[in-house]
């Protein structure tokens, strides 16, 4: 349930009304306040929120398209378990979309990663200082700027509709990614791409990715055509050769 507030807030502003209900829907269920198997009643979201349930209706459908929410006939909308499987599909997804990026945005990249390298720097603090919200900024920015930079409109629009900045905040909030092994790899992928090398760069991404949700069971096929990871000191991590 949500909880009733002493005070009306200030109304949303119509031009992003859905999207700010979702992402206070979305900090509510990521911090336990909304628990799985609560419904959601789009009147009294829309009465607390001082807004109509026009935006509500439209929240409820992007976080329904996330999995994070099931709505059914007669039973109307609650917030559903995210499961392994889901996380897998998800990841192995943006796997192969990052593993195209960093192909494309590599001759674009070469001998300019300034702002990536920040990004990176940003990344190793908020690990090593357990900052998951600084964390997960910083590496959406690293991440996302590949994405800007293969100058592929419709891969970048298919990347941002699958929303990943919510299911990476979702997945870190949870604990199960362990901070300090997945910043190292973010070196690496930065070389790769400072050296205009696409398809290192490209392999380095999807192996990132699946990496970061080793406890996720993936299938041997998965990883087969990855090169093994290599751990050093003080987050240069190297991959080797096969």
């Amino acid at each position: 349930m949500l909880r009733k507030s002493a005070a009306l807030p200030e109304p949303i502003r119509r031009d992003s009304m859905a999207d700010r209900v979702k992402q206070i829907l979305f900090q509510r269920i990521l911090t336990g306040e909304i628990a799985e198997g609560a419904r959601l009643v789009e009147l009294q979201i829309a009465r607390e929120l001082n807004t109509s349930q026009g935006p509500v209706r439209e929240a409820l459908r992007e976080l329904e398209a996330l999995k994070l929410v099931v709505t059914e006939p007669y039973r109307g909308s609650y917030v559903r378990k995210v499961s392994d499987r889901d996380t897998l599909e998800a990841y192995q997804t943006r796997g192969a979309l990052e593993e195209l990026a960093g192909q494309l945005a590599a001759p674009y990249l070469k001998g300019r990663v300034e702002e990536l390298r920040r990004e990176a720097e940003a990344i190793h603090v908020a690990a090593r200082l357990g900052r998951k919200e600084d964390y997960t900024r910083h590496d959406l920015n690293f991440h996302r700027r590949i994405l800007e930079e293969s100058r592929n409109s419709i891969l970048l629009r298919t990347w941002d509709s699958l929303s990943f900045e919510l299911r990476n905040a979702l997945w870190i909030a949870q604990d199960r990614v362990d901070l300090t092994r997945t910043e190292a790899d973010h070196w690496p992928i930065l070389e790769a791409l400072n050296q205009g090398d696409g398809q290192k760069a490209g392999l380095l991404l999807r192996a990132h990715l699946l990496f970061a949700i080793s406890d996720v069971k993936v299938e041997a096929e998965e990883l087969s055509s990855l090169p093994p990871l290599s751990p050093s000191l003080h987050g240069d991590s190297v991959w080797g050769d096969r």
